[in-house]
């Protein structure tokens, strides 16, 4: 199968040329492969299994569906499972938004979501910029050629681009976009809307400030900018709260999500402020953006999350292990930073002696995890971040033996590494 994949798929597929393993059966925290290995799965199908694979209470929705009769496929159409699904979403969000939200379905995947609300808010003020950051991934939408895309520098203390990190870094990045706003010869073309992560994924796992998140919002409301929370990566408890402005108590004019909020299927939905609805039917459009399993897994994912605490048990669990994994850091100079929120962890590998980003070690420690029956993933500017994105299911012991693979497998590439 490995063989056929390699002759018959395109150079742009991503995690086969890395994980050269064939799935065949997956619950929870576990896939195993065709050659009858088991491997802890820290990817996650990249962070959209929330409740990990096959969760009973998913195999549950979606099998009463199918069980139904109801149809599988209804574009727009008014349903039961839709119904369902929106009123457990708006559940969930921030009160204020919640409370004068419209949802737009979108087709399946985030970059369509993305381009919808770059539509929307486009639509809504007239203008045609973007505000995006430093080391962001929404999709397509950065280039775009009909959207001028003006990036503005992101903070973090391991890499800071102004040098000092920290809440001086931070009050550094945000007077610069104030700055740059307000400067009519600045070049900056006006904006339609800012799209921020509160956490930055593939950008290496980078957790906005919360002084400085609630900056950009301050910011963004007193010069008419709607402001876009990309919640792809960090929505449905994923950090430590059920969404990841919810930290920093922002809430923003627009809401992106797709991922987990599918319950494991492909969906994507945008939510924001009614004041925004000023597009016309057909506005953004796509067939597949009806998916009543999607939904049905989607109700039952956000339901067992809230129902249970998972947000707050990630958050708890995801700072235990974050604890562990500095205290591996002091041990091995080539761990150059570890960062993350709630069960979104990042781990940055360095060159010991000049502390450059060392992407070949990295992708060494993969595969030393992949031996150890540990998947992973890598992210950040230079491909030098270990990401860990276990489900929100992840047990105690469980933790422990991820902890235990990614400890052993760092000396382990270390050692191989040319002196």
């Amino acid at each position: 199968m490995l063989r056929r994949q390699a002759v018959r798929e395109s150079a742009a597929r991503t995690y086969a040329h890395c994980l050269p393993v064939v799935p065949v059966r997956a619950r929870g925290l576990t896939i195993e492969g065709a050659d009858g290995r088991r491997y802890l799965d820290c990817l996650s199908g990249a962070g959209s299994l929330a409740l990990g694979h096959n969760h009973p209470v998913v195999l549950e929705a979606i099998r009463g569906v199918l069980d139904s009769g109801a149809p599988l496929h209804v574009p727009d159409l008014a349903t039961p499972v839709k119904d369902a699904f929106t009123s457990e979403l708006f559940a969930s969000l921030p009160a204020e938004l919640a409370a004068d939200a419209r949802i737009q379905f979108c087709g399946p995947t985030a970059v369509d979501a993305v381009e919808a609300a770059l539509k929307l808010v486009r639509t809504a003020t007239g203008r045609s910029g973007l505000l995006a950051f430093t080391g962001a991934d929404h999709g397509t939408t950065p280039t775009a050629p009909d959207a001028p895309v003006t990036r503005l520098p992101y903070p973090q203390d391991f890499r800071c681009p102004f040098g000092v990190g920290g809440a001086e870094g931070a009050r550094l990045a945000a007077r610069w976009t104030e700055s740059l706003l307000d400067d009519p010869k600045g070049g900056v073309p006006a904006p339609a809307g800012m799209i921020v992560e509160p956490v930055q994924g593939e950008g290496g796992v980078l957790p906005a400030p919360h002084p400085w998140l609630r900056r950009m919002r301050e910011i963004t409301e007193a010069r008419g900018i709607p402001l876009i929370a990309d919640e792809v990566h960090t929505g449905v408890g994923r950090t430590g709260a059920f969404w990841g402005v919810d930290h920093a108590g922002v809430v923003p004019d627009v809401m992106v999500m797709s991922k987990a909020i599918g319950g494991s299927l492909p969906l994507a939905v945008l939510v924001y402020r009614s004041g925004l609805d000023v597009w016309a039917p057909g506005a953004h459009a796509g067939t597949f953006r009806g998916n009543q399993l999607a939904m049905a897994a989607g109700t039952a994912t956000l339901a067992f999350v809230r129902r249970n605490g998972l947000a707050e048990r990630a958050g708890t669990l995801g700072t235990r292990m974050l604890t562990a994994l500095r205290g591996l850091a002091a041990d091995h100079p080539c761990v150059g930073d570890v960062r993350g929120r709630g069960l979104m962890i990042g781990v940055e590998l360095v060159d010991p002696e000049t502390r450059a980003a060392a992407p070949d070690f990295a992708a060494a420690v993969r595969q030393e995890c992949l031996r150890r029956g540990l998947i992973v993933d890598l992210g950040g500017r230079h491909s030098g971040v270990v990401r860990l994105l276990p489900p929100l299911t992840l047990t105690d012991e469980q933790a422990g033996a991820v902890l235990d693979r990614l400890a052993d497998a760092i000396p382990a590439a270390a050692s191989r590494r040319p002196h």
